[in-house]
């Protein structure tokens, strides 16, 4: 869900506070979170079982990250970094604004659906989810939000569109794809890659001149 330009792109960026580790020992706290939670889900997981996990102490946990829900949000966010680098890749080398969105939006669906954790979490416990994928969440939201509206913003800078602020347009698209995850029964057939891209075409690529 992407629009590459040819001077690079900014990284979904960091939102400062906890949940964003660039340590060892973060990373540890968050590789233990990361097998805590698709294990044994959210509910059942407590930041203790993450700690003993990890083999750090509650306290260094809450140091480093914060409370159970800034460890759920900065798991997350990790995982969104991930696989949205990997879908910027994928679609680098097409030749359009609308061919990178129509393939992006077909990946990041099927990245997430297929995610171990993400995915996961979605089919086990999507009421648990919700709050950590909608505006309300935390960085997670925001980031990625963020992230596509620097593209976006790109893409008209390299084709001297209209200077207007893109964060709306970001936002609505990421709110389109959070609602097909969150409630996949809908009226729009998106049982595989074909229909996905159709509706993208569709549906996602007009927004682009909003």
């Amino acid at each position: 869900m992407t629009a590459r330009g040819t001077g690079g792109a900014p990284p979904v960026p960091e939102t400062g506070g906890p949940g964003a580790p660039a340590d060892a020992l973060g990373e540890q706290i968050l590789d233990a979170a990361r097998e805590q939670f698709m294990t044994f889900g959210l509910r059942r997981s407590t930041v203790d079982d993450v700690a003993k996990r990890a083999g750090v102490s509650r306290v260094t946990v809450y140091r480093r990250i914060g409370n159970k829900d800034s460890l759920v949000s900065a798991c997350l966010l990790r995982e969104y970094r991930r696989f949205v680098e990997e879908v910027d890749e994928a679609v680098a080398a097409l030749p359009t604004p609308e061919d990178r969105l129509v393939e992006g939006f077909a990946a990041v669906l099927r990245h997430i659906r297929e995610h171990p954790l993400i995915g996961g979490l979605l089919r086990l416990e999507p009421e648990t989810m919700l709050p950590f994928l909608t505006v309300g969440s935390g960085p997670a939201f925001l980031a990625i939000r963020g992230y596509l509206a620097g593209r976006l913003r790109e893409v008209r800078r390299l084709e001297g569109g209209p200077e207007t602020d893109p964060t709306p347009v970001a936002e609505l698209m990421v709110r389109i794809t959070v609602s097909f995850l969150l409630n996949p029964v809908s009226c729009f057939e998106l049982d595989d890659d074909t229909q996905v891209r159709d509706f993208a075409r569709r549906c996602l690529v007009p927004l682009l001149a909003a």
